[in-house]
């Protein structure tokens, strides 16, 4: 039987995916440089393979699949859509992209915290989600 801080942990998760590829959808088609789409659609890739070996887990750990919160979709848009609308470009677009990551980053070492029963299968999960979050910031400062 695996535990309840292993379900909840796995969730978190496959909600940071989600609301990291629904992210950057939203700023793809605003984006002008090739190196930053071509950044952007790695990082994509990366975020959906982990969500559908997420997916698995759940599934096979007979749980549903958690969508990210409507607050934290809303808020992302409007402030997507407030900043490219009065700055525009693609520092604008790295500039978004950079706070989604320290807010991922921050959030999944608070659920590692929180979940601290959690498997070892899980726990590598999110730290390798982490990881993906942390590769992707870095990768865009020459951007900002």
């Amino acid at each position: 039987m695996v535990n309840k801080d292993t379900i909840q942990l796995l969730k978190e998760c496959d909600s940071g995916t989600k609301m990291a590829v629904s992210s950057i959808d939203e700023v793809f088609d605003k984006v002008q440089n090739s190196k930053l789409k071509q950044l952007l659609s790695e990082s994509k890739s990366h975020h959906e393979t982990l969500g559908n070996e997420l997916h698995a887990l759940l599934l096979e750990y007979q749980s549903e699949e958690k969508d990210p919160s409507p607050m934290a979709k809303g808020m992302s848009w409007l402030k997507t859509n407030v900043k490219l609308n009065m700055e525009g470009g693609d520092a604008a677009v790295a500039d978004l992209i950079t706070d989604g990551c320290n807010m991922g980053i921050k959030t999944l070492y608070k659920f590692l915290n929180k979940y601290s029963a959690a498997n070892e299968i899980s726990r590598d999960i999110c730290k390798r989600l982490v990881a993906i979050e942390e590769a992707l910031r870095k990768d865009l400062q020459p951007c900002l």
